[in-house]
């Protein structure tokens, strides 16, 4: 097994314990940045479900933004190129999923199937849409940013 492989796997795992998309990819990657687990999870609830399940930006894309804001992010009294870096890593980022997926937006990722309904959400779960749609949007992000974080590592060695 592939570190990326298992970067995915633990976050497909954390998904399907219960725990959203955005959650699950920050989880996978806590170690990488040197941040707690926890405390990564807590601050990426709010995003699962494209933002409390309003729909908009994918989960898992914001988990992994989360990740690339903790690597290349501003701190206090850092340079405003910090900034710029962090954006357009992001930019990046959000380009190659794109790419894969046609979509970052949670409801065309779902072809429509609206969560804030009863009936979407019934729909979501008789067309397997955690398993056919989220999962692979949870691997995709993961995969991107692994292979972002390996690229990262072998440019500041």
């Amino acid at each position: 097994m592939t570190k990326k492989q298992m970067k995915a796997e633990i976050a497909i795992e954390k998904f399907e314990s219960g725990y959203n998309c955005a959650q699950s990819v920050a989880y996978a990657f806590a170690n990488e940045v040197n941040l707690d687990k926890n405390i990564l999870m807590t601050i990426a609830t709010g995003f699962g479900a494209g933002f409390g399940r309003k729909q908009e930006v994918c989960g898992a894309v914001s988990g992994a933004v989360i990740i690339l804001g903790a690597k290349y992010g501003r701190k206090e009294n850092d340079p405003v190129e910090k900034t710029e870096k962090t954006y357009s890593e992001v930019r990046k980022f959000i380009d190659k999923f794109t790419a894969e997926r046609g979509t970052v937006n949670c409801l065309e990722l779902l072809s429509g199937c609206d969560l804030l309904t009863e009936e979407g959400r019934k729909l979501f779960k008789d067309k397997n849409l955690k398993c056919e749609v989220c999962n692979r949007c949870v691997e995709l992000a993961c995969n991107l940013l692994q292979s972002d974080i390996e690229v990262g590592r072998s440019k500041d060695e």
